[in-house]
């Protein structure tokens, strides 16, 4: 027996625990720290780019083509499409989580190849890129003048001058993306005088190319040269222009008089930016920032680290004024919530200490079980790393619940060795010898049905198998390492340590606790003679109490994870379609008025960006990220971020100028930009672009007039004013004008032309031509530009172009290469994203030629919902096969099994008590507490048989194996629940999916022990009854009895 070896070499157990000990701690100094394992799915971006194209010609000519090629690759779950008016297109693909995020982009990468040849040439001399991305922002730097000279582009340009390229290269960076562009030439023209030159806006882009050039020349002596040459160099006629004033002395016409016409005759020209669709600031200063996202696979830790490291090396470069700050940050979040976990693991060790020692009585008895938790714990971490796993708030949850299983195999081992000391007046060595005799089958069998409850869950596929996984794998390997040592280590401390309990003063503490223990014995036993007497009546009350299980676990709403407090809050504002961004600018006021007002005590940070949200760039939006005091500086609900929140939507619900939202950021790294749920509608009935726009806006306002849902909001643009041109091709025919040219003077003088570059500080930025803002701020101000006749002359373009008010799309989006329209929201304080999404779900159904497909974390919640029961009904039969391998029988394991309905009606009763939801962790509690139900079981079978085996009636044996085993019960159940109970006391950052593991297994404890030990002598005694009369019956029907 293994026991019985290291009993009689402590020293070589002692070896092996150090070895194990040393192993893991060595391991956790390579282990990477992180919020949540890697859940997002892989995530693949394609992106490009066709000037002047409207997002309908986008969308035939390039998006549908990029489709058709890339819908049958392997491993896809969905795509999504984006075409916008601002001539980009964006394909989000996502695949299964299993797949490698280097095949994927490199199938992507070979189907985009073979649709190249079919895409505009505009398109492909633009490229098609491809890469690796998630979809959220993991962090957003800001730089802002504290001083308030600069504007916004001015700090917007030193972020992409000085920062932008160092953060790019740091490893686990994906794609950053500045808050405002980098300084540009702007050349405004004045049409007025440009006429009265007898100029054209190409006359100027002409001039600019001229003579805005680097030419090499050449070289002096360049090979081969003449015999005796003594000197070489470079010749250089031009270079790049460096300043306004060098631009303003471009000549655009040399008159014959001496005279010239010069840029800065015909235009006004300034060192602005490049794009001026963005302005931001932060806590009222100019401000810009860089939104970072994280490259698949990368550690949100180490890389949001590493990006502060490298700000914080360039604070030299900064000008003195210019501060930086971090609005949105998840580092904070995830090391307080780590750091929480971390002293909820301390304080388990504690409680679960006082209870060992309130049990044991004695300092010797309870060190052996103490001294294997670090053993275990530092063993399981070394198993973690070997198999690439991380240390997050998954595996350390994993940790707390394996600290009340851990060390119950040592309660179990010490408390029977104490009890043979006591009852056979054995030396500690020789009580250890034949105590281990006595249980190590149970330890084995506990060990084993405990590994097949959560074993099946490392099989699950998805972003919540992940999860799951991370829970079997810690769990799995702690109770195998801590079977280990109750067979080694343990006995071997028993028979080293313990000593013959002295007898208590019947007036001390303990005197009196072992006195109400040995009442409580008593009265058990009493109680279970009752029960077992009563069979038909108990059974009636065991299928009263498992139908009020099914029917609370009914109740319970569904959800993916539980909302945290994650101590940022964004907001997105979306004005009507037209508006401008001054109008933009004045929302942001009042934005900024209401949370430096209403939560001054709460606000840290207020990073505002009119002229953005997400990827989307247009004037009519913006967004706003605000960084909350530290969760210790805001105590108690109306301090939280889902308060502020609420606070916020109801400020702003009647708001005119505006739709304001305001969200938590996203629960999961990768799946999706903010908390709440998401869809796409479909136009699976190809009814239109209209007709889809209209069910989408009836769909929001239905969705809002519900009160269990806010928030429903479109997540894009819908249609907006658009001024369309049409030219008289006839008439510029008659003219023998180039109709590009008259194509090229309406794209410069309203949109903007980039011609070359100029030289800033050494580094190379962009030059454009556009008309300056007064000639191009009306639809009149179309007959203000002229382009040049055959015969010289200058000719308005309303001559032979005329313009009318459509409107059109900002935006087309599709979802599997369907028409479609994504659409967020969140469900109701009080209300779960399940009953969120079944509202939803109802809804679009009542629309009739429209689809819903979820997507992001709604995606993943909906296959979470489906594989619970499945879990369940699996773990369920691996713990009754290896019951029935354990006992040889099919009978034993049936009377066991009947206990989970009532472990699991504590855990749902606890659940629907607190308000918690059936989400990820949840179903991780129900599993835990069928394992610690049939735990007790095991331990009251195995003394029932061991009784029965040495002669005892099925009923003395029954009686007397169920009162043997209430004190281990009690002690082993106590131990867990005291390890579990900072979960359920937990506060601040992560501390919402701790209260839901802690108080549902403690319900389940209670429940599962309380009514266990009643139930499981009964079930047993009454299928051995059962299984001894159908032999019976057998033996009589074949005329043997």
């Amino acid at each position: 027996m293994l026991s019985r070896f290291f009993i009689r070499r402590p020293i070589f157990a002692c070896v092996i625990a150090l070895m194990i000990s040393g192993f893991g701690a060595l391991s956790l100094f390579d282990m990477a720290v992180e919020q949540y394992p890697d859940i997002a799915p892989p995530t693949i971006q394609v992106t490009t780019s066709y000037p002047g194209a409207s997002a309908e010609v986008l969308e035939q000519s390039v998006t549908q083509i990029i489709e058709q090629q890339i819908s049958g690759i392997d491993n896809l779950l969905y795509f999504n499409s984006t075409s916008s008016a601002s001539g980009s297109v964006r394909v989000t693909l996502v695949f299964d989580q299993a797949t490698d995020p280097d095949v994927a982009q490199m199938q992507v990468q070979n189907s985009i190849v073979q649709a190249t040849s079919r895409l505009p040439v505009q398109v492909q001399d633009q490229g098609v890129v491809v890469r690796k991305a998630q979809t959220d922002t993991l962090l957003v730097a800001s730089v802002y003048d504290e001083s308030g000279r600069d504007e916004s582009f001015d700090v917007a340009d030193f972020i992409v001058s000085q920062l932008q390229d160092p953060i790019s290269r740091i490893d686990g960076v994906g794609e950053t993306s500045v808050f405002g562009s980098q300084y540009a030439i702007r050349i405004w023209l004045d049409p007025h005088r440009l006429t009265a030159h007898g100029l054209t806006t190409e006359d100027v882009v002409s001039a600019i190319e001229a003579q805005n050039s680097q030419i090499s020349a050449g070289e002096i002596g360049a090979a081969p040269s003449v015999e005796g040459q003594a000197l070489n160099a470079t010749v250089t006629a031009m270079s790049l222009l460096q300043t306004p004033e060098q631009f303003e002395r471009i000549v655009l016409l040399a008159q014959s008089g001496g005279g010239s016409v010069r840029l800065g005759d015909v235009a006004r020209i300034e060192r602005g930016a490049e794009d001026y669709r963005t302005r931001t600031r932060l806590n009222g200063y100019p401000a810009s920032g860089i939104s970072i996202q994280l490259s698949p696979g990368a550690n949100a830790l180490d890389t949001a680290l590493e990006v502060k490291a490298t700000l914080e090396r360039l604070r030299g470069t900064f000008p003195a004024s210019y501060k930086v700050a971090y609005p949105r940050d998840t580092t904070p979040f995830i090391e307080v919530s780590i750091r929480n976990v971390f002293s909820t693991l301390v304080e388990a060790i504690l409680l679960v200490t006082a209870v060992m020692y309130l049990f044991l009585q004695s300092w010797r008895a309870t060190l052996i079980p103490l001294l294997t938790i670090p053993v275990v714990l530092l063993g399981t971490f070394g198993i973690l790393a070997v198999a690439g796993f991380t240390i997050n708030t998954l595996t350390l949850f994993g940790l707390v619940l394996a600290i009340g299983l851990l060390v119950d195999d040592a309660i179990v081992v010490v408390e029977n060795v104490e009890r043979r000391m006591e009852e056979n007046r054995l030396e500690p060595r020789e009580a250890t010898i034949r105590s281990m005799g006595d249980i190590t089958g149970a330890l084995v069998g506990i060990t084993t049905v405990l590994s097949a409850v959560f074993l099946p869950m490392a099989w699950f596929g998805g972003a919540t198998g992940t999860i799951y996984k991370q829970f079997s794998i810690t769990l799995v390997s702690a109770m195998a390492l801590s079977l280990f040592v109750a067979l080694s280590l343990t006995p071997a401390l028993c028979a080293l340590l313990l000593r013959r309990a002295q007898p208590r003063s019947p007036r001390s503490f303990f005197g009196l606790f072992n006195r109400m223990v040995k009442g409580s014995e008593r009265a058990y036993q009493r109680g279970l003679f009752r029960v077992l007497r009563r069979p038909l009546a108990m059974l009636a009350i065991f299928t009263v109490l498992a139908a009020a299980m099914f029917h609370l676990y009914g109740r319970l709403p569904t959800a993916f994870l539980p909302e945290e407090d994650q101590g940022m809050v964004m907001v997105r504002y979306t004005l009507p379609e037209g508006a401008t961004l001054q109008a933009a600018e004045r929302v942001a006021d009042d934005l900024a008025a209401y949370f430096q007002r209403e939560e001054a005590e709460n606000l840290d940070i207020l990073l505002l960006a009119s002229g953005r949200h997400g990827w989307i760039r247009a004037q009519n939006v913006g967004q706003a990220f605000i960084r909350l005091k530290p969760w210790s500086e805001r105590p108690g609900y109306q301090r939280s971020a889902q308060a502020i929140i609420e606070r916020a939507s109801r400020a702003f619900a009647d708001y005119t100028e505006a739709n304001v939202v305001v969200m938590s950021p996203a629960l999961v790294s990768g799946l999706g930009q903010s908390s709440g749920f998401e869809f796409w509608l479909q136009d699976i009935t190809a009814t239109g672009q209209q007709a889809l726009q209209t069910a989408q806006r009836s769909l929001i306002a239905r969705a809002g007039e519900d009160p269990r849902l806010t928030r429903v909001r479109l997540d894009g643009l819908g249609h907006s004013p658009q001024l369309q041109v049409n030219l008289d091709h006839e008439l510029i025919s008659v003219q023998q004008i180039d109709v590009d040219q008259v194509n090229q003077t309406i794209a410069t003088a309203w949109g903007g032309r980039y011609v070359n570059d100029f030289l800033d500080r050494g580094r190379v930025k962009p030059v454009y031509v556009q008309g300056d803002a007064p000639f191009r701020s009306a639809q009149e101000d179309l007959g203000e530009w002229r382009v040049r006749g055959v015969g010289g002359e200058m000719l308005p373009l309303a001559l032979f172009a005329s313009s009318e008010w459509t409107l059109g799309p900002q935006m087309l989006q599709r979802f599997n290469g369907i028409p479609a329209v994504q659409i967020q929201g969140d469900a109701s304080s009080g209300e779960s994203s399940g009953t969120a999404m079944a509202l939803i779900q109802s809804m679009v159904d009542e629309l009739g030629d429209y689809q819903l497909a979820w997507s992001g974390l709604s995606y993943q919640e909906q296959q979470a919902g489906n594989q619970a029961l499945f879990l369940y009904l699996v773990s369920i039969a691996f713990i009754f096969l290896c019951l029935a391998a354990l006992y040889e029988s099919w009978s034993v394991p049936a009377a066991v099994m009947l206990v989970v309905p009532l472990g699991v009606l504590g855990a749902v009763s606890a659940a629907n008590l607190a308000g918690l939801d059936n989400d990820v962790y949840f179903q991780i509690a129900v599993l835990t507490t069928i394992g610690l139900a049939t735990r007790n079981a095991i331990l009251i079978v195995e003394f029932v048989s061991a009784a029965r085996l040495q002669g005892a009636s099925l009923a003395h044996a029954t009686l007397e194996g169920a009162r043997r085993r209430l004190r281990p019960i009690a002690m082993t159940s106590l131990a867990f629940v005291a390890g579990v109970l900072p979960l359920a006391f937990a506060v601040g950052a992560g501390a919402a999916g701790q209260r839901v593991i802690g108080i549902s297994v403690i319900g389940g404890v209670v429940t599962g022990t309380l009514l266990t030990i009643f139930f499981v002598p009964l079930f047993y005694a009454g299928m051995l009854t059962l299984r001894r009369n159908l032999a019976a019956r057998r033996r009589a029907g074949s005329g043997l009895d």
